[in-house]
């Protein structure tokens, strides 16, 4: 199948994720909480996952290692993460959050929650199933 035009997929893409990102972002500053969205992935996948390396917070993420790097450091730096050495191998780290970390993953959560309702109403399981589906498909398609 060759589509006539697809030339607008990318922006409709940018357009919907800076739309949402702008949204999560507002959430936060009434929330009185100095973080990104992209810094909540991070958190929320620690909070998840527990305390994990670097490259798994990367690939968990799916973010690039330099990335993932400055929002460790971001985070680190409002004492909501911290780096400790694995205990069998000093040359490498994990990330763990803090208690305060956790505190603001508790704070933020019902919020974060609340915009994913907004974001998907009127859409289905099926709509969902579907996007992800296209979405995979077409990232498939370009392998690095």
């Amino acid at each position: 199948m060759t589509p006539l035009s697809f030339d607008n997929v990318g922006t409709l893409l940018d357009r919907t994720t800076r739309l949402l990102k702008a949204h999560f972002q507002r959430a936060f500053r009434e929330a009185n909480i100095d973080i990104t969205p992209e810094q909540w992935v991070v958190l929320d996948h620690l909070f998840k996952a527990g305390a994990s390396s670097q490259t798994d917070l990367a690939n968990g993420t799916f973010k690039d290692a330099p990335t993932v790097s400055r929002i460790i450091d971001k985070l680190a730096g409002k004492k909501l993460v911290e780096r400790k050495r694995f205990p069998n191998d000093r040359r490498r780290y994990q990330v763990d959050l803090t208690v305060r970390g956790r505190e603001v993953h508790e704070l933020l959560l019902p919020r974060v929650e609340e915009l994913r309702v907004q974001a998907w109403s009127g859409l289905t399981l099926q709509d969902y199933e579907e996007l992800t589906r296209v979405l995979d498909t077409i990232r498939d398609n370009f392998p690095e």
